[in-house]
């Protein structure tokens, strides 16, 4: 059965940080980039950042870019993203994107 299960979300002051997990399973994982969408309320589900198989290649939405880190564990099957000086605007629900979706973790950023 293929699955990604994110962790890692929650509520957290402006400035702080977060680092998100992704776990895979069912499926060849160092075959398939990865990659961290978001979606907020009331909006489109956006890109966020993304990782080549041999993580020889990331990729950052301009918002987020100089802030978060993607990154991944071929022999674990993970992928992670460390979010750093959040903002109120980072507040959305994460979502780790393979050959399928996660089920997505709260990211909630307010004082």
């Amino acid at each position: 059965q293929v699955q990604l299960v994110e962790s890692g979300g929650g509520l957290v002051q402006p400035g702080g940080s977060l680092r998100l997990s992704c776990a895979a399973s069912g499926f060849t994982f160092s075959a398939y980039t990865m990659s961290w969408y978001r979606q907020a309320s009331g909006k489109e589900r956006e890109l966020v950042a993304s990782i080549t198989v041999t993580s020889g290649r990331t990729n950052y939405a301009d918002s987020v870019r100089g802030r978060f880190t993607i990154s991944r564990d071929n022999a674990k099957k993970m992928v992670y993203l460390q979010m750093n000086s959040l903002k109120p605007e980072d507040t959305a629900v994460y979502y780790c994107k393979g050959p399928i979706w996660g089920q997505g973790t709260q990211v909630t950023v307010s004082s």
